[in-house]
């Protein structure tokens, strides 16, 4: 095991390595201040409220990964995976650049969708060469995971500690600028290393070169899921389920309708989809991980919103650093944890002993639950009129980067073992659907989170404990019964 992993990488892992990294330095840089920047009200920004301030950061942050499932399926059918992340990496750097400058909300918020559709087109389909780089799957391609995981919170440390800083302390625009810079550097790597490298990995679409052109038949059933998507989603809007005529309202439309469109995903790709036996229960077991990772996400991504809020006005904050910085605890912690959760699996192997992939996703809710628990704790702090230790916010982000390094990476690997082939991009996307679903639903409660009325702290947090140790309790419980569901991948 220890020989195998040791095996030198292809030098294309480092190339995809830069790319992302840079990419991931310009995305959580900037999404480190943009609820800062939508609620300052004296220093150029745009002044919300709360409610609205939060939802905003959810629909984008929402939007961000949701747009990751048409760019799986463009990469699949019609661009192939290299082109996608070319044309996301422009578009994502326009967007930044757009954002650098000051202007109107309208041209803020298009700035903004620009480096959602970007991150569509990009995210998805870089993870999906990574695997293609080990066709023989087996522990180097867990062991590559791991590295390409390391390059996205080297970018997301570095991207927060010089773009919070900039932002707070410069001038919000220059942190945006610097997020322009940052995927140009991505942009460079890319365009200059990827060719040698990554030879012809990802360069068609999965059916061939005339994929688009080939003629698939849609099952019955198909048109069915399809009709029923669309009349439940009429009844909605009918029945005023939906409201557009507030950032709130719109927010929770919005999630409405992505859990309508994953249920009937997965219900077309299990009942209509001529999977195979194993195939279908494969899906199986990624609709219970999407779903373990949607609750996580939410609970994990308030970092950017209602712990920052905490950070930034309940929290000791040594020598006047800027309040974005302790987000950077997390990928600390990461870079400084990857190596040993890795070295736990090789360790527990050599036993005989694995994990199997449903414990792990428990165990990562638990460590969340865990983090919360201590905000819990801290928010009684602050109800007594003092600021709360920094070690609270610091003790909590170290739970839940055990908890991320739990899950995410494993479940990273999962999709991409677990997925049929000519699904694969399309399953990484719905992979970063979970992590839309997650962020809207983070932005939401932050939304529900009065910064002034801190009575309410302590229930909200316990919320999150409570949710989480149920639901990994009801995974943990599942494994036992669908352990023979993976077809022996592990």
């Amino acid at each position: 095991m220890t020989q195998e992993i040791s095996q030198k990488h292809p030098p294309g892992l480092y190339v995809l390595f830069f790319t992302e990294m840079w990419e991931r330095f310009s995305y959580y840089g900037m999404r480190a201040i943009l609820l800062l920047f939508l609620l300052d009200k004296t220093n150029g920004g745009l002044g919300f409220e709360e409610g609205e301030g939060g939802a905003v950061y959810g629909m984008y942050t929402f939007s961000v990964y949701l747009l990751a499932l048409p760019g799986g399926w463009l990469a699949d059918n019609v661009l192939g995976q290299r082109k996608a992340i070319w044309l996301g990496g422009i578009i994502i750097m326009a967007g930044h650049i757009i954002l650098a400058f000051p202007s109107t909300q309208f041209v803020f918020f298009s700035g903004l969708a620009m480096v959602a559709i970007g991150t569509g087109l990009l995210k998805p389909n870089i993870s999906s060469i990574v695997s293609e780089l080990y066709p023989e799957g087996g522990a180097r391609r867990d062991a590559a995971f791991s590295i390409f995981y390391m390059g996205i919170n080297l970018g997301s440390f570095l991207g927060i500690f010089v773009v919070g800083y900039l932002g707070q302390k410069v001038g919000w625009h220059y942190g945006f600028g610097a997020a322009a810079v940052a995927m140009l550097m991505g942009l460079t790597v890319y365009r200059f290393f990827a060719p040698k490298y990554l030879q012809e990995k990802g360069m068609y679409p999965k059916g061939g070169k005339n994929s688009l052109e080939e003629k698939t038949k849609t099952s019955i059933l198909t048109w069915i899921l399809f009709a029923a998507l669309i009349a439940f989603l009429v009844v909605m809007q009918l029945n005023g389920t939906f409201m557009w005529n507030s950032k709130t309202g719109a927010a929770t439309s919005m999630g409405i309708i992505a859990v309508a469109v994953v249920m009937i995903y997965f219900a077309n790709l299990m009942f209509a989809s001529n999977l195979s036996g194993i195939e279908t229960k494969r899906i199986v077991i990624l609709f219970i991980l999407f779903w373990g990772a949607v609750l996580f996400w939410a609970g994990f991504e308030q970092q950017g919103s209602s712990l920052q809020i905490f950070a930034d006005r309940y929290s000791e904050i040594p020598f006047g650093l800027p309040s974005s910085w302790f987000q950077n605890f997390n990928p600390f912690f990461l870079v400084a944890l990857s190596p040993v959760i890795g070295s736990l699996w090789i360790y527990l192997e050599k036993k005989d002993i694995t994990l199997p992939l449903l414990v792990k996703f428990a165990l990562g809710l638990f460590m969340l639950a865990i983090g919360y628990y201590i905000m819990v704790v801290a928010s009684k702090v602050a109800l007594t009129g003092v600021k709360a230790s920094s070690l609270f916010l610091i003790s909590t982000f170290l739970f839940h980067t055990i908890g991320e390094l739990f899950l995410s990476p494993v479940g990273l690997s999962a999709y991409t073992k677990l997925a049929p082939k000519k699904y694969l991009s399309q399953l990484m996307g719905i992979w970063f659907v979970a992590a839309a679903l997650g962020n809207l639903f983070a932005g939401l409660f932050a939304g529900g989170f009065n910064a002034e009325n801190i009575q309410q702290m302590p229930e909200l947090f316990m919320s999150i404990v409570w949710f989480c140790v149920i639901v990994g309790g009801i995974i943990f419980i599942l494994q036992r019964p669908l352990k023979t569901w993976t077809g022996g991948i592990k």
